[in-house]
């Protein structure tokens, strides 16, 4: 079952396809990062680029796909937003960092053609829960986790900052690029305001006032099951997840050891240089291997830094943005049984009712928007996981060979 026939009908502003095609679409695979059913599929982006799924003849003619899909995508928008140019700032009751937030814009709704404003990461942290509130059918992009384990990164290190940075710049130009999320107006109000305390205290307030209720009013009632096509979902995300911690933790371990093979062969190295001073007839090969081990030393930090700053934040990434996806099926999952236990309500009052109760059809209403969006959403997170992936892969290929060419004796 895809649904009611009524979904199938209506048209929906961010649908890339008809739902008839969406049922098989979203099969899980055991391909980690592309599932086979949507792989066969003819995929566009949300600018309407088609999307080649067969595999490139060479790194290079990736890249220069990528970036022609990216000219295209920029001759469209109107909305660029930009996060640089981190400050630390010490206070008496606390130490913090500040990012500047750049928007360049031609959209009728912002006053100006350009914003610059500095925000926190508490403040980001805001603008995800407001898009949460406001927007509960889409998919909003994960943040990266505000704790680190004491002891093994100083959040105000340079590379833990930057690291931070980049990972707040693609949060905010993922809700850029969305048709929906990026006309919210908590999304403009973060991107113009001088001050977001004052819009802060006034969402604080308006909570306390609607209470928590309001949030989870669904959570009273129990589904029966997930129609075939959203089980499929939650099935594939539950894979993938797990794919992807198996993966994140090995190519942690793997760090580790680099690490630690770094700090041996620093200390390898000098003493073959001590050797050659001692011995001159052989002072000329000892100071080669030296040598040698100094650029094994060199090409192996690179790599490792290469492995810390840009493979594991994707895959970081990824495996928030697969528990923000399964959140949003919850959601979806408490509107359908709403839906059931009113339904179920009608049955057993034996009177005739010759017209379904507005509530009932408002509800319906809200499973349909949910299955819609949800699905579309879906349609464009498998896009850009399959372009994030193939970059960060090609990527990782290329460095690896810049490695050994690095250490390679001749």
């Amino acid at each position: 079952s895809s649904g009611p026939k009524s979904l199938r009908e209506m048209p929906h502003p961010l649908a890339t396809s008809s739902s008839e095609e969406m049922g098989p679409a979203l099969t899980p695979s055991p391909d980690l990062l592309l599932p086979r059913s949507i792989a066969d599929k003819d995929l566009s982006l949300p600018n309407g680029t088609p999307v080649d799924t067969s595999s490139p003849a060479s790194s290079s003619s990736l890249l220069n796909r990528l970036q022609l899909d990216d000219d295209l995508d920029v001759e469209t928008r109107d909305l660029f937003v930009t996060v640089d140019d981190p400050k630390k700032h010490v206070c008496t009751m606390e130490t913090y960092i500040t990012y500047r937030v750049t928007t360049k814009t031609t959209r009728a709704e912002f006053d100006l053609p350009e914003y610059s404003v500095r925000r926190r990461y508490q403040d980001f942290d805001w603008l995800r829960n407001k898009l949460e509130e406001s927007q509960p059918t889409h998919l909003i992009p994960p943040l990266p986790e505000k704790f680190v384990v004491k002891g093994v990164v100083d959040r105000f290190s340079e590379e833990f900052v930057e690291t931070r940075r980049k990972a707040l710049d693609k949060f905010l130009k993922r809700i850029t690029d969305h048709p929906v999320l990026s006309f919210n107006e908590h999304f403009n109000v973060f991107l113009t305001a001088k001050d977001l305390n004052a819009y802060k205290k006034q969402g604080m307030a308006l909570l306390s006032k609607m209470g928590e209720s309001v949030k989870y009013v669904t959570g009273g009632y129990k589904l029966r099951s997930r129609p075939l096509e959203f089980a499929a979902i939650g099935d594939y995300l539950d894979t993938f997840s797990l794919k992807l911690g198996t993966i994140d933790r090995i190519a942690q371990r793997i760090i580790k050891e680099q690490l630690e093979y770094l700090v041996e062969l620093r200390e390898y190295g000098p003493v073959y240089s001590t050797w050659g001073g001692l011995e001159v007839e052989l002072s000329e090969p000892l100071e080669g291997v030296s040598a040698c081990i100094g650029n094994c030393c060199t090409a192996l930090e690179e790599l490792s830094e290469d492995m810390t700053e840009d493979f594991l934040p994707v895959l970081r990434e990824y495996i928030l943005y697969a528990e923000s996806m399964k959140n949003v099926l919850k959601k979806r999952d408490q509107v359908q049984a709403e839906y059931e236990a009113k339904l179920e309500a009608i049955a057993l009052k034996r009177e005739d009712r010759p017209k379904v109760p507005t509530d009932v059809e408002k509800c319906q209403d809200r499973v349909e928007c949910f299955n819609a969006d949800l699905k579309a959403d879906m349609e464009r997170w498998q896009n850009n996981k399959r372009q994030d992936f193939r970059q960060l892969l090609m990527g990782m290929a290329d460095k690896n060979i810049q490695y050994y060419e690095k250490v390679c004796v001749t």
